[in-house]
């Protein structure tokens, strides 16, 4: 809190998404005041949205503004704003290739300039976080990767979270307290119906093939979403001296192999899982994994989550009706 006489204003882009929803549950319960952002659109149901705000709305501490970050103004939402949780942002590696790149463009790069140029005169700000992703490395040389490695993304995604990256890189030379976020391969409850742990869950509850693009020797870094929310909030943190346009991995340190998971996910359903394998796609990575020690440093970031645990709460999930 920046005055203990009233509440800290934060503003959540995204807040209608999987990892937004779950950082304004946890600001509304440190006791923040959240205006939440979301323009709701069509990448996957709208209901869905609606169910991981249902608890949000139920606050007084919390506002709901239905805005288009690419074209609205933007001025009265970041006039009180004291730390911006920049999540918002167009999803999916596969899906950015051919003609929807030019919403990636739109949804990732103009509305995060639009509101990096908001944020630039907004006198009360004192941070401004932007999640960006893993997927600005590509398929880099060496692992594990730091925020020295050169990032070289293997997807129109990826190209335009860096991209977005850079601008906030920019603006912090001009005086927006900006960090960057690298999440790594976030997965938990809420996760978005089209992620893979959600699909694999699914497939599996219900007795259907699940199928994997490549050989599930692949390996990915997983992250558990309370753990990226534990990651974003301390970099939200005003009290922490952090330089702008400064950028932190924040993996889970549960680098493993899509078979792996799959085992995994055996015994946390206690069905036994059925695979076709397939061709790997364009763009996506074939291996990932987090040097966090940057993060440990300056973040006091340290993962508290496995990913058996953590798969298991989001079995729970998609058992108990989520959507």
């Amino acid at each position: 809190m920046t005055d203990s006489s009233r509440p800290e204003v934060c503003v959540v882009t995204g807040v209608a998404g999987f990892v937004g929803s779950h950082l304004a549950d946890r600001l509304l319960a440190r006791g923040a005041r959240v205006i939440g952002v979301d323009c709701f659109s069509d990448y996957y149901d709208r209901a869905a949205k609606q169910a991981n705000l249902a608890d949000l709305l139920e606050s007084d501490r919390f506002e709901l503004r239905e805005l288009d970050l690419a074209a609205d103004d933007l001025s009265g939402l970041v006039r009180e704003a004291e730390v911006i949780f920049h999540e918002a942002g167009q999803p999916g590696v596969r899906a950015s290739w051919g003609n929807d790149f030019a919403l990636y463009v739109r949804s990732n790069e103009l509305a995060t300039q639009r509101l990096l140029e908001a944020a630039l005169r907004a006198s009360r700000l004192a941070r401004f976080v932007y999640a960006s992703s893993s997927s600005v490395y590509g398929d880099a040389d060496d692992l594990p990767v730091t925020e020295r490695t050169l990032p070289r993304p293997v997807s129109p995604y990826g190209v335009t979270k860096l991209a977005a990256e850079h601008l906030c890189g920019a603006y912090g030379r001009l005086g927006v307290p900006t960090v960057s976020l690298r999440y790594f391969t976030v997965y938990g409850p809420r996760q978005r119906p089209d992620m893979a742990f959600t699909r694999f869950i699914r497939a599996n509850l219900n007795g259907a093939e699940i199928t994997i693009h490549g050989d599930g020797e692949q390996t990915r870094d997983f992250t558990y979403v309370g753990d990226i929310v534990d990651g974003s909030l301390a970099a939200g943190d005003p009290s922490r001296e952090l330089t702008p346009g400064a950028v932190y991995n924040l993996g889970g340190g549960s680098r493993v192999t899509i078979n792996s998971v799959l085992a995994i996910l055996e015994r946390a359903t206690g069905r036994a899982v059925r695979v076709r394998y397939g061709s790997a796609l364009p763009g996506d990575a074939r291996h990932t994994h987090a040097d966090c020690s940057a993060a440990a440093r300056d973040l006091a970031f340290e993962p508290s989550t496995g990913l058996e645990e953590g798969l298991r709460r989001q079995v729970a999930w998609v058992k108990e009706g989520g959507r």
